[in-house]
């Protein structure tokens, strides 16, 4: 059998966890002399009428006769079992004549005495009576109870603990089916949005030219596209040339602010070309600042998501167990818990893998938006939760319980982003006060950075900002806790010295709030990313130079700065994951010479990211309520 040796560490795991270590040696010692690949008849013949009958013992008897029937009864082999109780009938009469031939009268007093068959009490006997049976009777049940066992335990039948393998096998294959068909799924997904696209531009363009009746084609003016161009010249409405001499206006037939207003921000700009004196003027739709066909730049160095290639996936797999749109999702330290946070107030901690127990699996209601989510670095037993209303919560998984409930000043009563030590029993806080009631972060109030005790949950230092400073929005660690990095609303990036309480350094990074801040791989950069859509990745050892760049402001728009924008470096620190205004994310190539890669599509935009500490695996949660965790090759 192909499953017998897993079958037999099965037994070996179980005997060592139970410390039965006398069993495990005769284990082992059997299957140095088995060469059998079944049922052994042979042997369980052998242990009921040469050593359970003959060495009297009517316990181990009567424990392997239930367990033939429970393996009966288990198997759905009802026809058999009125046989098997007719030869335990006759088993245990053996056993009692052979008693009471040996001369073993206290042996059937313990027989009786388990009620292992019914019997009288005070039987009348004749006094000549004698017990005993003939060896003719005894070869005969001995033959009786062979072919039983022969037609019931036949080498088409696997033990219980065998067919653990197969099921395992067959769990195995369902999961990598129902990868595959997701991956399918994607691929549909994608096709549809591209059909659904192509669609709308088709009803758009058919919206422009006016239609035409048959019994009017007669009466249609020919267009002299030469007295067309002087009249726009004498308008004021600029053109000009192509490199194949065509001319073309920039004048948009709708006006942008109508045109975002009806088609969201993936509205089209639409444009007049004419292609010779004598053609029909038609319509040609461009996103703006789309770059020409072929180019994979804009004109001012954006990526178009459409030019990056799609990431090559291993698996994927969809969390649904929240009912609006996720706000945060964060791994583990170790990888194995995911905690993912929804605009409802829902907190949901989950795992992806099968494997990892889900003894930890948890929801917890918070009441009110969840602004910021991290793990304890140095474990996975604590999860903190920051709050809109200024609360900090931290949940032991353990004890699926919070075990703390920190409050900061009312004077900043807005939690932004919270950030543990790697090294430490510390995490630090940034808190805003109220600003103006609008949804954008540009708005917030002054900042606060407080520095809290993980054991005695308690405030241990404010980090000094200055006067008024303006709101922190990111916060990060460096390897040891040694440095701490926080981005503000007015573009500054501040760098901490923990170990002093003071502010070491800081440079003017963006012209615009900063929304997302982390180190780079080897800890001699930083990167960050602005509402703007700009990232940059920032020299430590020479402040303000700049050593790397994107612009992915077709993704990150900066009309929607009501959504703080993140990012995430992978474990080797050479892919930086991006949220996204649209169905995809990008995944910017920080080193080397590829431009980058595209995910595959939720149905709405992706809010959040996250990369596994150690593995090429990333965490996409998005508008439409799903996490996808997306293994890549």
């Amino acid at each position: 059998m192909e499953n017998m040796q897993y079958g037999e560490e099965l037994v070996r795991e179980f005997l060592v966890f139970r410390g039965f270590t006398a069993t495990l040696q005769c284990f082992d010692a059997e299957l140095g002399t088995d060469i059998g690949k079944g049922f052994q008849v042979d042997r369980m013949l052998n242990l009921i009428f040469s050593v359970y009958i003959p060495k009297f013992q009517p316990d181990k008897l009567l424990s392997l006769l239930n367990f033939f029937k429970r393996y009966i009864t288990s198997t759905a082999e009802s026809a058999y079992l009125a046989t098997l109780l007719k030869l335990e009938l006759s088993i245990l009469r053996c056993y009692v004549v052979h008693a009471l031939q040996s001369g073993k009268t206290e042996k059937v007093v313990e027989f009786f005495g388990m009620k292992a068959i019914p019997y009288l009490k005070n039987p009348n006997l004749d006094p000549q009576f004698r017990i005993y049976f003939s060896r003719e009777w005894y070869d005969a049940l001995q033959l009786s109870v062979r072919n039983f066992f022969c037609v019931v335990f036949n080498g088409s039948r696997l033990p219980a603990i065998l067919k653990i393998s197969s099921e395992k096998n067959t769990v195995h294959r369902l999961k990598k089916d129902i990868k595959q068909l997701n991956l399918k799924l994607s691929q549909l997904q994608a096709l549809l949005e591209e059909k659904e696209a192509h669609l709308i531009q088709q009803k758009s363009e058919s919206a422009l030219v006016p239609a035409v009746k048959k019994d009017q084609i007669g009466d249609v003016p020919t267009i002299n596209a030469e007295s067309l161009l002087r009249g726009m010249c004498e308008e004021g409405i600029p053109f000009c040339k192509d490199d194949q001499g065509a001319v073309a206006s920039s004048a948009p037939l709708l006006d942008e602010s109508e045109s975002r207003q009806h088609y969201n921000y993936n509205a089209p700009q639409k444009f007049i070309s004419f292609m010779s004196s004598d053609s029909i003027c038609s319509s040609s739709y461009a996103h703006p600042g789309e770059e020409r066909q072929g180019s994979p730049y804009t004109e001012n160095g954006e990526t178009a998501l459409e030019e990056l290639p799609e990431v090559k996936v291993d698996f994927q797999e969809t969390f649904l167990g929240h009912t609006s749109p996720i706000s945060r999702c964060r791994f583990s330290a170790s990888g194995d818990n995911i905690a993912s946070a929804s605009v409802d107030g829902t907190v949901r901690i989950w795992t992806y893998d099968p494997s990892t127990p889900s003894s930890r699996n948890a929801t917890i209601y918070c009441g009110t938006e969840i602004t910021a989510l991290d793990w304890d670095c140095k474990s996975d037993r604590l999860l903190l939760i920051g709050t809109a209303d200024g609360r900090i919560k931290a949940w032991n998984v353990d004890a699926k319980r919070v075990v703390c409930d920190l409050s900061t000043s009312k004077q900043f009563s807005r939690v932004l982003d919270v950030k543990c030590s790697p090294v430490e029993p510390i995490f630090v806080s940034a808190a805003a006060s109220k600003g103006q009631v609008t949804n954008s972060i540009q708005t917030l109030g002054f900042a606060s950075l407080t520095v809290w005790n993980m054991k005695t949950w308690k405030a241990m230092s404010v980090l000094p900002l200055g006067e008024d400073p303006p709101a922190i929005t990111s916060l990060c660690f460096n390897h040891n806790g040694k440095i701490l990095a926080a981005s503000a609303i007015d573009g500054m990036i501040h760098m901490f010295d923990m170990a002093a309480g003071l502010q070491i350094t800081g440079w003017p990074a963006h012209d615009s709030a900063i929304s997302s801040i982390l180190f780079g791989p080897d800890e001699t950069s930083i990167f960050s990313l602005g509402i703007d859509g700009k990232i940059f990745e920032w020299s430590l050892q020479n402040p303000g130079q700049v050593l790397w760049s994107r612009n992915c402001s077709r993704f990150c728009k900066p009309t929607s700065a009501s959504c703080r924008h993140e990012m995430a470096l992978d474990a080797n620190g050479k892919r930086l994951l991006v949220t996204s205004d649209l169905v995809r994310a990008p995944i910017y190539q920080v080193q080397g010479d590829m431009n980058g890669l595209r995910t595959l599509p939720h149905s709405a935009a992706i809010t959040t990211v996250d990369w596994h500490p150690t593995l090429p695996i990333f965490l996409t949660g998005s508008a439409d309520n799903s996490v996808r965790v997306t293994s890549i090759l």
